[in-house]
């Protein structure tokens, strides 16, 4: 599954308070384009450029975006779902949400799954029930280094997108994946 993300078939977007350059490190693999936008929520001004910044990033994006959200961020991530238009939310292909730590103040964890496929990536330092989070998020929840996660992530996607296109040919309809 490696040579997927050689590919470059999705580009990727980050949100979360380091640098890119960390998630990249942590991402690996090769991407048609990179956004990364800065995990600021400290006011309410901020959250709401947080949300025009993400939808920016993945509106500019040259092919389907792989999301990947860290920390607060995850739940930053998981409301831009819900709250932004579905044109924009339908360009990603899918979430990587590693290892999130609630920011209770800012947001606060909606209880509706994704409109995407998603997987919830657990650092074993997180403070969160991540079974019970993804659950409400609709994501499989996983324990492995990010990067594996990602190759096994784009895998299941790119299968996913094989077989629909399997069931257009021959007229049956296609089993999804759920990340």
């Amino acid at each position: 599954m490696r040579a997927l993300l050689a590919t470059g078939q999705f580009s990727l977007v980050t949100v979360a308070e380091q640098g890119p350059s960390d998630l990249l490190r942590m991402v690996g693999g090769s991407f048609g384009s990179h956004s990364h936008v800065p995990f600021e929520a400290d006011t309410v001004a901020q959250r709401n450029l947080l949300g025009a910044r993400i939808d920016a990033a993945v509106t500019q994006a040259d092919r389907a975006v792989l999301l990947v959200a860290q920390g607060a961020a995850c739940f930053a991530a998981a409301w831009w779902a819900r709250l932004s238009p579905s044109g924009y939310v339908s360009r990603v292909a899918g979430a990587l949400l590693v290892a999130p730590v609630e920011d209770g103040e800012s947001f606060a964890s909606p209880q509706v799954a994704l409109p995407f496929p998603s997987m919830l990536v657990e650092s074993s330092v997180a403070r969160l029930d991540g079974r019970a989070l993804a659950l409400g998020w609709g994501s499989e929840v996983v324990r492995s280094p990010v990067r594996r996660a990602i190759e096994r992530f784009t895998g299941a996607v790119v299968e996913s997108r094989v077989r629909a296109a399997e069931s257009l040919i021959s007229g049956r309809p296609a089993s999804g994946i759920r990340g």
